[in-house]
């Protein structure tokens, strides 16, 4: 609580404040006509549009229904390796959700998803896709889709559905491949060159 003097004080010390009448936007001044370096750009995208570089396609997609398992490995894996991600049995370090998306944000995301997990060291993870149990025409188009695309990522080196605690058969468990920093670190860590 303030006392009748501070506020006197406070008052007498801004008697001579004044309100500023300016407005507090900045001023933008678009220029009137369009520089050759502007005009060039412009054509240059209308010619040229963005690449997709994600190369994850929806073409010839094998249709799944809500129980298929899904499940595949690069050659190399080792058995026990594949066991325990079939299982459940390491860490899930991070989760996609793909519920209500449609097929081609899912694919956007899919594609991101794995990137960050290489980018972060991220190498079990679990991706829940739904069963598709709904659909009238009893087709899981997310899980179709996801068995297709997850094969096409090179940094995706194993996947199986997941264990009923986990989502069962609307989820899968994916091991990502080390991000080349990963590599370094054991190279370092076990004096291999």
């Amino acid at each position: 609580m303030t006392s009748k003097n501070d506020r006197l004080s406070f008052l007498e010390a801004m008697k001579d404040v004044r309100r500023i009448r300016k407005s507090n936007r900045a001023e933008i001044i678009m220029p009137r006509e369009l520089t050759p370096g502007h005009l060039e750009r412009q054509r240059a995208a209308v010619e040229r549009p963005l690449k997709d570089a994600n190369p994850l396609t929806s073409e010839n997609v094998d249709p799944l229904t809500a129980l298929d398992i899904l499940c595949w490995q690069r050659p190399g894996i080792q058995h026990g390796v594949f066991r325990k991600l079939k299982h459940g049995q390491y860490a899930i370090e991070a989760r996609l959700d793909l519920h209500r998306m449609t097929v081609e944000l899912a694919r956007r995301e899919v594609f991101q998803f794995i990137a960050d997990c290489v980018r972060y060291g991220l190498r079990s993870v679990i991706i829940l896709h739904g069963k598709g149990e709904r659909n009238p025409d009893g087709v899981a188009q997310l899980k179709s889709h996801l068995a297709k695309w997850l094969p096409e990522l090179p940094s995706v080196l194993a996947f199986h559905s997941a264990e009923k605690r986990h989502g069962g058969t609307g989820a899968v468990y994916v091991m990502v491949r080390k991000g080349d920093r990963d590599k370094q670190h054991n190279r370092e860590l076990h004096g291999s060159p």
